[in-house]
């Protein structure tokens, strides 16, 4: 496979991340994080796949989730995944946040295995 083809894949593959938090898509999570997958959240809270799939289940409290300024950085079988989000908070009012999604290309393809994300 070629950079471009991977970065289109990572392009989707951030895409479809962003669209399944919105959705609680616990299925589409289940088959892209890898089995040691960990999560900081806006909290500060590092938490596992199991807990991630668990969190991701419940349902996000923001809505309307959009990623901005997305950077893609391919580092050979390793790509770094930054962006901007902006979301409806609760209450209705805006908020945004940034994020930073780790991939690795596993033999079974692009696995996520760490995500920070933070809201501000």
């Amino acid at each position: 496979m070629t950079p471009s083809a991977h970065l289109d894949t990572l392009r989707d593959l951030n895409r479809n991340y962003i669209r399944s938090v919105e959705e609680a898509d616990v299925t589409w999570f289940d088959a892209h994080l890898a089995d040691d997958f960990l999560n900081t959240n806006p909290d500060g809270t590092l938490i596992d796949r199991a807990a991630f799939l668990a969190q991701i289940g419940r349902g996000s409290p923001v809505k309307d989730i959009r990623e901005h300024d997305v950077k893609i950085r391919l580092l050979g079988d390793f790509a770094i995944i930054h962006a901007r989000t902006t979301y409806r908070k609760p209450d209705g009012s805006t908020g945004a946040g940034r994020y930073t999604d780790d991939w690795q290309l596993r033999p079974e393809g692009w696995r996520c295995v760490s995500a920070h994300v933070s809201r501000f």
